[in-house]
């Protein structure tokens, strides 16, 4: 039972990722390629307020959540005046530096050593020992993310994203800022993406830079194009099914040596009928042209 809410637990924080690029990639329709770097930073700032200065993980949430989102704007202030494979190498150059960084500051971060013993969230005193509870948190931030995407799409500025997406050029004669309108996308989706990563540390108590390597900004990336981009529901699929799928396929008792690369095979064949099948997604209407 314990193992099931683990996994329900891991779902959550993706879900929360999967939103947060949802918001930049599939309704504004910017390639980009480093959204674990916004994670990293989020979950090292909790921890390290936490560890060094005593801070409570809720406020390490907070100010976690902050520092990616500032990290959004110094990132995306040069990189939104790209377009296409240029503003995907540029965020995926994002998250190399932040990996780097993660993993060469020693004097800080501790480099590939990691940051162990993080403390996790208490309510009212009462320490939030049990997976169930952290289920729970995780949850309650989970429609919290959802409430705020979906009152920022459905909104005029939402609108104006989607108009990006479609035609920035003509979003542009129509008067719109469109340079302003993807900053402020990024740092949204930084911040939330700091808060998923600031509730993976705490939850896991023990960070190290291999949590947020490229091939983890990739995954998410992924969740988002197989649950559907554009589509808030999609996010959720796509992350529910990513995370829960492989971890099934432990129990199919084949050899330890053999299950990994099987689990890898059969999710690599999943994405490629998908993809060939329904390139919008299973829940999107939206494609990269």
């Amino acid at each position: 039972m314990d193992y099931l809410l683990h996994i329900l637990v891991i779902a959550g924080i993706y879900i929360i990722l999967t939103l947060s690029l949802n918001l930049i990639v599939g309704y504004t329709g910017l390639p980009a390629l480093g959204h674990a770097a916004f994670s990293c930073i989020g979950a090292y700032t909790s921890s390290l307020l936490a560890l060094n200065m005593g801070l409570s993980p809720w406020i390490g949430l907070l100010i976690g959540a902050c520092v990616a989102a500032l990290s959004g704007i110094i990132i995306g202030y040069p990189a939104v005046r790209l377009r296409g494979d240029y503003l995907a190498l540029a965020t995926f150059g994002l998250g190399v530096i932040v990996y780097s960084i993660a993993k060469n500051w020693v004097s800080l971060t501790r480099g590939p050593m990691g940051l162990p013993g993080i403390p996790g969230f208490s309510v009212l005193g009462f320490q939030l020992s049990e997976i169930w509870s952290y289920l729970l948190l995780v949850l309650f931030f989970v429609i919290v993310t959802v409430f705020a995407i979906k009152r920022i799409v459905n909104s005029p500025f939402g609108r104006i994203l989607r108009s990006i997406r479609e035609d920035e050029i003509a979003s542009e004669a129509l008067g719109k800022d469109t340079t302003r309108h993807k900053l402020l996308v990024f740092i949204i989706g930084a911040f939330f993406a700091g808060i998923a990563g600031s509730l993976y540390a705490h939850y896991i108590t023990f960070i190290d830079p291999s949590s947020f390597t490229v091939m983890e900004s990739i995954t998410i990336l992924l969740m988002v194009i197989f649950g559907g981009m554009g589509s808030i529901s999609g996010s959720i699929v796509g992350a529910v099914i990513l995370v829960v799928f492989p971890e099934l396929l432990r129990f199919l008792g084949m050899p330890s040596s053999i299950a990994a690369p099987m689990r890898q095979m059969i999710y690599g064949l999943l994405l490629v009928v998908l993809m060939l099948k329904r390139p919008q997604g299973i829940m999107g209407a939206y494609r990269f042209k």
